[in-house]
């Protein structure tokens, strides 16, 4: 009982501003910095009674990722690495939303419901990014963590993925790597200079690539991994936060909806460059062309580059495995197209947010997930795992097979498998490119992009709109569905869905086509039927042009 005198007395320290209300989706809390102290206090309890219950270390991340500089939030993060569970993000709002007074009667009704034992011991991993707000938000963290008696480790400067890593390699008694930010670039790196030792002739050109670190905390830990790298990758950081604010006119958030490089990065033609976000868990790589033509090469680019390289080493190493590749709506249709008549991949479409691909993914060999935003990553299954394990070590095979075993070996050591994590996604499209000898500008030319366009619709409230079939067919409201489908028509190659904010009341509309003229006009007349049948709030949509 005293874990709970202490929990009233430093509930008082950081106390509820009454009324507030906030939601754990799927980035987990996250609003302006001056309403999350009460929220990062809770979550450090929360985090110790997951603890207890699962048995194993649970981590905390503050981080608000690519919003502004101002905001910040909190994350869980579950014994394998992975987003929390459902149930607990219900608790999760339950604990950050009741008042002041109810707080314990809370904390015991979980307790209850999930019959924890609060003798069971307990880990908690911390973890921040370089807000200036974050020290001490991540305190309120370690006071909640204490107040419920658990042991704890505070990570400090940390990007989401190494967090999410070192909870993992913690749980799996070192089976997964060393948690620590040395083991993380020791097995990242190593691996890494594995593959390239395969690049028979790798240029110079090959070996330099440009980061855009959105001026947080991505561009420092690129600056501390640099050594364990030796001189196999030369790595120029803009935007490495000793100047410009996080995310400001920079990072890949920026340069995705953008559609243009960041400021503070000075390129030549054909330079390969990237962009990480404010906590380094997307990448998205870019160009300009001699006709000085920004190209974009995004998740579906990324997912493309990976597969295509996975599908060639398990065919050359002889093991029959099944690939897929995991996409929500947003994947452009040439990228479907490609993956499924070219590389002849399984091509599963889910729901927009990263735990629905994570979870699709871990139903095959071989599952690779990329939102078009840049997030994403590769699982492996155990059995795929012990598969190329036993066919690397296996005596009775030719060259070919074996290099394409150990090269499959490396592959998997290069990966970030807990999460979506931009360094090592960044090493592992480094590799893929120097293994292949091929060009940033090669790359961008396996399939082209169709013309796209995202618009958003205001409406007075969002829950009007419902979807099924992975958000690619609205169920209501009444004849938006069939207004969509006589619209798409219209134009070749074209589709379009809606969805509703995950945030806010806006119906986000997105819309493709073989122009880009009718890519606009499709997302333009789709917008107004949704203004038109969903209650849209303010002036009618305009049209783009």
């Amino acid at each position: 009982m005293a874990h709970f005198e202490e929990v009233l007395k430093q509930s008082n320290v950081h106390p509820k501003p009454a009324g507030l209300v906030l939601q754990y989706g799927t980035a987990g809390f996250r609003t302006n910095a001056k309403q999350l102290d009460h929220i990062m206090f809770r979550m450090g309890m929360l985090a110790t009674l997951r603890s207890k219950k699962t048995k194993a270390t649970i981590g905390v991340m503050v981080t608000a990722s690519h919003n502004p500089e101002e905001d910040n939030g909190v994350k869980l993060i579950d014994p394998m690495g992975e987003m929390l569970t459902p149930a607990w993000e219900d608790y999760a709002t339950q604990l950050a939303n009741v008042e002041q007074e109810e707080l314990l009667t809370s904390l015991k009704d979980i307790i209850e419901k999930e019959a924890i034992q609060m003798s069971q011991e307990a880990n908690v991993f911390v973890g921040k990014d370089t807000r200036s707000s974050s020290a001490r938000l991540s305190q309120a963290v370690v006071d909640g963590v204490i107040a419920l008696g658990s042991q704890l480790k505070d990570y400090g400067l940390v990007t989401t993925p190494q967090l999410h890593y070192m909870v993992c390699c913690q749980n799996t008694q070192g089976k997964y790597g060393e948690a620590t930010l040395k083991g993380y670039y020791s097995k990242l790196c190593q691996a890494f200079i594995h593959l390239t030792k395969n690049a028979s002739n790798r240029t110079d050109d090959q070996k330099h690539i440009y980061v855009d670190g959105a001026n947080g905390i991505g561009a420092l830990k690129m600056r501390e991994m640099e050594s364990h790298l030796k001189n196999d990758l030369r790595i120029s950081i803009f935007n490495d936060g000793s100047r410009g604010k996080l995310n400001h006119e920079c990072g890949a958030d920026f340069v995705k909806v953008q559609q243009k490089p960041p400021t503070g990065i000075k390129i030549n033609s054909g330079d390969r460059c990237c962009s990480f976000d404010g906590d380094a868990d997307r990448i998205v790589y870019y160009y300009t062309d001699s006709q000085g033509l920004f190209h974009l090469l995004d998740g579906d680019k990324i997912a493309s580059l990976i597969s295509s390289f996975l599908k060639e080493l398990t065919t050359q190493a002889g093991l029959d495995l099944v690939i897929a590749v995991v996409q929500t709506a947003y994947a452009n249709g040439s990228s479907t197209r490609y993956l499924e008549d070219t590389m002849k991949v399984i091509v599963r479409c889910t729901k927009t947010g990263v735990k629905h691909l994570h979870h699709a993914a871990q139903e095959f060999d071989i599952g690779v997930y990329f939102e078009a935003n840049g997030h994403g990553t590769v699982l492996f299954s155990k059995a795929a795992e012990e598969k190329i394990r036993q066919r690397a070590e296996d005596a009775n095979i030719n060259d070919e097979m074996k290099k394409a075993a150990l090269l499959l070996q490396s592959t998997i050591n290069v990966i970030n498998q807990t999460v979506g994590d931009a360094i090592a996604d960044m090493l592992l499209v480094e590799a893929i490119l120097a293994v292949r000898g091929m060009t940033v500008k090669q790359w961008d030319a396996i399939y082209s992009d169709l013309p796209n366009r995202q618009l958003k619709v205001k409406v007075s409230d969002r829950r009007v709109i419902d979807t099924t079939d992975a958000e690619r067919q609205a169920v209501s409201p009444a004849g938006l569905q069939e207004a969509i489908d006589s619209l798409v028509k219209k134009y070749r190659q074209a589709r379009s869905f809606v969805r509703p904010s995950g945030t806010e009341d806006v119906v986000r509309v997105y819309a493709e086509a073989d122009t880009q003229e009718s890519a606009d006009a499709l997302a333009h007349e789709v917008s107004l039927a949704v203004y038109r049948l969903a209650g849209g709030v303010g002036h009618e949509p305009k049209p783009l042009h």
